[in-house]
């Protein structure tokens, strides 16, 4: 199969939508097939993770995104220059993977091509859009991105999503086209090994200090600011305590001001975006725990990244982390709440034993998330677009009727194994399904 790939989002910009884009593409290479992707050009000489790819890249000129001076978006008129080539590669689909003109220049291309279009809805615009358009009323910018997403997600054969939470917003939202759980899976043999000792050599950490990370960007409604309040309950518990966040973004200027505020300069260092060239994996491997509070993920990579490399989680359970951790299997789940998130982890600080099991637990329960097995179930969804034959005729709407989604993970992964770890009844953990909305497991 050949896949044509758009997305205003990839490397050298860090995000979860860049990752999943060059983690499908490189598993669907190691399947054979072929994968061609449109991305920004960010106008810089090294795209570090992005060069050596062993699927095609090209590079449209792109513009600033107005709210966000991180992002571009891609100019669609620049798009023609390409168009011959692309018509004459023979594409089976397109695969569009963030809204705003690429979303708009793959059903274009699509159409051109005659051929099926698949979107992924990899972020939960009804808590982002609000973040970044100060000026307009919240509810009213919920509103807007609520029947933005309906439209887009109305006007493709088939919508991907990262979890069963964020598909059933999407159901909420009036979604009516066929729909899959299909998330991001974990290149396990890129995350077995991190450097740990040497990573906290480099940044000066004492090999016996108490060491939390946060990896992520650090916009507003990922909710860092919850946790450098619940530091502070730490910090009392274990003075020495330090958190490593491992991220930049527009919200980085609001939490140094905070941390000064907080007295937490001692116990907090930024250390800016870490390259997967072991820079990252050292950092996983030299914590004690990831930390991670987002409200808002639709699935919360990092998590399983983190166990891949046998470093425990603590984290909450909201959207579509309620369907990646399990408590027990090599994390904790706290409530959305300071002072339980602290205890909790200072918990994992303070007993030796605890943090020995979920290390243990933490690496064979990310293999469940393999990327290969998620690659295969994204090109089953493929499939079933293009009318399981090689004919690469536009597949028909689907209504209600056919709404189908998958379980995110295997069943056999669900199940915490009896460690005592303190929350009872964890069934926001569990992500129970809702049995009108998917197949039997």
């Amino acid at each position: 199969m050949r896949v044509l790939m758009i997305s205003d989002v990839y490397f050298p910009r860090v995000n979860g939508v860049s990752t999943s884009i060059q983690t499908f593409a490189r598993e669907f290479i190691g399947l054979g097939h072929e994968v061609t992707l449109l991305a920004p050009d960010y106008g810089e000489a090294d795209y570090g993770e992005a060069v050596a790819e062993p699927f095609e890249v090209i590079r449209l000129p792109s513009r600033y995104f107005p709210f966000d001076p991180e992002d571009r978006i891609i100019r669609w008129g620049r798009i023609r220059r390409h168009q011959s080539r692309l018509t004459a590669a023979g594409f089976d689909l397109v695969h569009i993977h963030t809204p705003f003109i690429a979303h708009y220049a793959g059903q274009a291309l699509a159409r051109r091509l005659k051929v099926p279009v698949v979107a992924s809805y990899h972020t939960f615009f009804e808590q982002y859009l609000d973040k970044y358009v100060p000026l307009v009323p919240g509810a009213w910018m919920r509103f807007v991105a609520r029947h933005f997403s309906a439209a887009q997600c109305g006007d493709v054969d088939a919508v991907a999503v990262p979890s069963e939470a964020m598909l059933e917003v999407l159901i909420r939202y009036g979604v009516r086209t066929l729909a899959e759980i299909v998330p991001t899976g974990i290149d396990l043999d890129k995350f077995h090994r991190g450097d740990g000792s040497g990573f906290r050599r480099a940044y000066g950490i004492p090999p016996e200090r108490p060491l939390l990370a946060y990896v992520g960007r650090l916009a507003f409604e990922k909710n860092c600011d919850f946790l450098l309040r619940m530091l502070v309950h730490v910090r009392a518990a274990v003075p020495e305590v330090l958190l490593a966040i491992a991220g930049e973004g527009p919200a980085q200027r609001q939490l140094e001001g905070l941390a000064r505020r907080l007295g937490l300069q001692e116990n907090l260092r930024f250390l800016g975006y870490l390259n997967r060239d072991g820079s990252l994996e050292g950092c996983y491997a030299a914590a004690d725990a990831l930390v991670f509070a987002s409200r808002t993920e639709t699935q919360g990579l990092v998590l399983l990244e983190s166990l891949a490399l046998g470093t425990p989680v603590v984290a909450t359970a909201e959207m579509g982390t309620r369907e990646v951790l399990c408590d027990g299997e090599g994390c904790l789940i706290a409530l959305d709440d300071e002072q339980d998130f602290a205890a909790k982890t200072v918990r994992l600080l303070t007993d030796a034993q605890l943090r020995a099991t979920l290390t243990a637990r933490a690496r064979p329960y990310a293999e469940c998330w393999s990327a290969q097995a998620m690659a295969e179930r994204m090109l089953g969804l493929y499939a079933r677009v293009c009318g399981e034959g090689d004919a690469p005729a536009r597949a028909p709407r689907r209504h209600a009727a056919d709404l189908t989604a998958t379980a995110a993970g295997p069943a056999g992964c669900l199940d915490a194994g009896g460690l005592d770890t303190g929350v009872a009844d964890n069934e926001a953990a569990l992500g129970e399904a809702q049995p009108q909305h998917t197949a039997a497991r």
